[in-house]
């Protein structure tokens, strides 16, 4: 899942989404426990998801009007002889 994909749906769908990525990851850590993953690295794919979800769920809850700016307003002052 790419963050692209995330930056179009609302929040009541990043929730959504959250939530079963969630499961499926505690259904990972289960099938982990008794020796029967076969892929572990989605493990670690599914707890990046989750991140990018709560990532997006941040942008949505900040609004566009909190971009970065470029720089700071002032340089400071060098000292001189």
């Amino acid at each position: 899942m790419k963050y692209g994909e995330l930056k179009d749906l609302t929040k009541d769908e990043l929730r959504q989404k959250e939530a079963e990525l969630r499961e499926a990851l505690f259904k990972l850590r289960l099938r982990q426990a008794t020796t029967q993953l076969e892929n572990p690295m989605r493990i670690r794919q599914l707890r990046r998801d989750i991140a990018r979800v709560r990532t997006a769920q941040r942008a949505f809850e900040a609004g566009p009007a909190t971009a970065p700016t470029a720089g700071p307003t002032a340089a400071p002052a060098k000292g001189g002889s």
